[in-house]
């Protein structure tokens, strides 16, 4: 097992709801239902955040929300960048605060990352030592509504223009994707925990969500 540290985890969140609103062809990108929250309790269905109190709050991606958009278990958990989200303000403007694109795990780091950067999968140590795995990465693809707000704070973008948001966007700019793998009974993420990008897994077993 090699680990190279790639960051700390700046904020964890969760979505309440779809950050789509309204129906087609007028849908747009509604980050209201984004929710900040003390730590991020990780399982195979997704994620629920905890808040200060112990209050859960059960993630729009977990396959236990009653209106969950979890895709066979592809995107239960998503992870951003700060450094990405830099990268988005310089292009488009300050509307783009860091986590609004809605990743449950926001890492701060001054670099860029590609799928190739994130290795065999992600391991996150906790404050109680534990390392907490992340595997079949994915880039989590950008969606018009997004990238209409990014680009134009939700107005209608020309198609040139739209289909360049969408380049800008993708290959892990947005965001990825990952399931958790290896034993998860009660592994919770917090702002401030390590994490690595693991290059060499030692046990092909621990990557089966």
């Amino acid at each position: 097992m090699t680990l190279h540290e790639i960051g700390r985890i700046k904020q964890v969140q969760v979505q309440r709801a779809s950050l789509k609103a309204g129906e087609r062809p007028y849908r747009y990108y509604d980050p209201t239902p984004l929710l900040v929250v003390d730590g991020l309790l990780l399982s195979p269905g997704g994620v629920i955040g905890l808040s200060a109190n112990g209050e859960q709050v059960i993630d729009v991606h977990n396959t236990g929300h009653p209106a969950s958009k979890n895709q066979r278990g592809l995107n239960g958990i998503s992870i951003g960048f700060t450094s990405h989200y830099q990268a988005m303000r310089e292009r488009y403007g300050l509307h783009l605060a860091d986590g609004i694109a809605g990743e449950n795990i926001l890492v701060e780091s001054d670099r860029d990352f590609a799928l190739a950067d994130l290795g065999e999968r992600l391991a996150i140590r906790t404050a109680g030592g534990a390392l907490v795995y992340l595997a079949d990465l994915l880039v989590a693809a950008p969606c018009v509504e997004f990238s209409q707000f990014a680009a134009s704070q939700g107005e209608k973008l020309p198609p040139e223009a739209l289909k360049d948001a969408l380049q800008f966007l993708h290959d892990g700019r947005r965001g990825f994707y990952a399931r958790p793998a290896g034993e998860l009974e009660g592994a919770t993420v917090r702002a401030g925990d390590a994490v690595f990008a693991d290059f060499h897994a030692a046990d092909p077993r621990e990557r089966a969500a």
